[in-house]
């Protein structure tokens, strides 16, 4: 009795520990799935286009419209389980990492707001935090970087220029 009272605590203890990583993989591999589906309804909408019944052209594109907003609530899904605002209690406790240091940019500040365009000067190579996962900022996109403007930290899309997210007074 003594050690199935033993193990039933060991295993009670594990669990917790083990359930986001194991959280996480399953999300991933929701996403992995939604993009193989989007890219199979895309593959039918082609087909649909080059047999060219408008029926089933109708059908497909609003398939593919499911399919792209299935993956986008998978990813919304997956970052609220990375945690948005995890860096939060993380730079609470290493203030050190967060340190401004004795950092300017050769331009003014300006404060930014998402949905903007922004000079290419303002997201330069110099100005990207190459470790974003050091200071538990969420994943960047494809095409996407975050960027140091003074205290704050700017996730622009680097094709276009525009800011997709601000985080003001970031650095301490």
């Amino acid at each position: 009795m003594r050690k199935l009272i033993i193990t039933a605590l060991m295993v009670a203890t594990a669990v917790p520990i083990l359930a986001p990583s194991v959280a996480n993989a399953q999300s991933q591999r929701e996403v992995n799935r939604d993009r193989q589906d989007l890219r199979q309804e895309q593959r039918e909408l082609h087909r649909a286009y080059r047999n060219g019944d408008r029926h089933d052209i109708r059908e497909q594109r609003r398939d593919v419209r499911e399919a792209r907003q299935e993956l986008r609530e998978d990813v919304r899904d997956r970052n609220r389980a990375w945690g948005r605002n995890d860096w939060r209690g993380y730079r609470d406790h290493n203030r050190g990492i967060y340190a401004r240091g004795n950092w300017n940019a050769p331009f003014r500040y300006t404060a930014f707001r998402p949905g903007i365009r922004i000079a290419p000067s303002y997201f330069g190579s110099r100005y990207y935090i190459a470790d974003p996962w050091r200071y538990r900022l969420p994943l960047a996109g494809r095409y996407q970087r975050w960027v140091r403007h003074y205290n704050d930290v700017i996730l622009v899309d680097t094709r276009r220029g525009i800011v997709i997210d601000v985080i003001r007074n970031f650095y301490w």
